[in-house]
């Protein structure tokens, strides 16, 4: 399949040039109308089709994935990613317009591949593979009907879509219960040395005043996941370059480790010299979110850091 489209680009005379594809002149205007008017007119059938069989195949899994952010709170972030994925898309356009559109079959192995993780997620019953397949699905279908060239155009708009997905629960597990036994120990660790004797056992803490367990939610999965995802986020507008991007996203776990640990050692302050019911209440909940807001100030004061040590280039990457 070729989909070659013999449009030109809107030019200030006719002897400019053609901006190389994935750049654009300062003073160039095309934006994604001039993309779609590059798009053959015999390839919006089948885009149309495709698309009604994307919303036919995804939108019991779309729905139930919504629903999740509203009632899993370690990813209530997942309602943040699609509007950054779009914006991502809009702030790219005189890029994405600048793409040459065409269509290759090279894409379609991907699109097979899309087909069957979605049926493994749905006869498997495992919604995480149902929902990973909608990337690959959306990856294959990119480099189909519009190229290589548009796939790598897009590639970042289309995998940040991954953080809003839910990691499978044996996943998940494995990453929530190491967290709470790092998290136990190094509070048990610190809270001595402010006067609180302490006795660890797994992921509990015996203080004088009571038990302090560490439960899954206060492992700090959620606040690493909306942290992690808001590195990406503040690492795209405020820095220029994959590798300092990639190293903010990177600070942002173990910043949220550290602070989910100063929680739970001020928790235990609070259940030995205050008031445990209010410790375990009102100051764990309220907590989470100054801790949070600490965390965000930590990552600012990394950026200002990394932007001493390696200064920015004039120009993005």
């Amino acid at each position: 399949m070729d989909h070659n489209a013999n449009v030109s680009y809107m030019m200030a005379s006719s002897t400019q040039a053609v901006p190389a594809a994935g750049k654009m002149d300062a003073g160039s205007r095309e934006t994604l109308p001039g993309l779609l008017s590059r798009v053959p007119k015999g390839a919006w059938v089948p885009l149309g089709i495709v698309s009604l069989l994307l919303v036919a195949l995804y939108l019991r899994v779309g729905i139930k994935l919504v629903v999740d952010w509203y009632n899993i709170a370690d990813y209530s972030h997942g309602f943040l990613v699609p509007l950054f994925s779009l914006f991502l898309l809009w702030d790219k356009r005189r890029e994405i317009a600048a793409t040459p559109v065409k269509g290759s079959w090279a894409g379609l192995p991907l699109v097979v591949l899309g087909l069957v993780i979605l049926i493994f997620g749905i006869y498997g019953v495992d919604l995480f593979t149902s929902r990973f397949s909608f990337v690959v699905l959306i990856s294959g279908l990119v480099w189909t009907f519009f190229g290589g060239a548009m796939l790598k155009e897009l590639r970042f708009p289309i995998l940040v879509l991954l953080l809003a997905i839910p990691f499978p629960a044996i996943i998940f597990n494995q990453i929530t219960f190491p967290l709470q036994l790092m998290a136990s120990q190094v509070a048990s660790s610190i809270l001595p040395l402010l006067g609180v004797p302490t006795l660890q056992e797994g992921n509990v803490i015996q203080l004088p005043v009571m038990k302090l367990e560490v439960a899954e939610a206060c492992s700090g999965i959620r606040s690493l996941m909306s942290l992690f995802t808001l590195a990406i986020f503040y690492g795209y507008f405020l820095e220029k370059t994959t590798a300092r991007r990639t190293l903010l996203a990177i600070a942002a776990i173990p910043i949220a480790v550290t602070a989910n640990v100063f929680r739970i050692v001020g928790t235990g302050l609070c259940v030995q010299y205050w008031d445990p019911n209010k410790a375990q209440g009102f100051f764990h909940e309220f907590s989470g979110w100054v801790m949070f807001l600490v965390s965000l100030g930590c990552l600012y004061l990394v950026h200002k850091v990394i932007g001493l040590f390696s200064p920015a280039p004039k120009e993005a990457v």
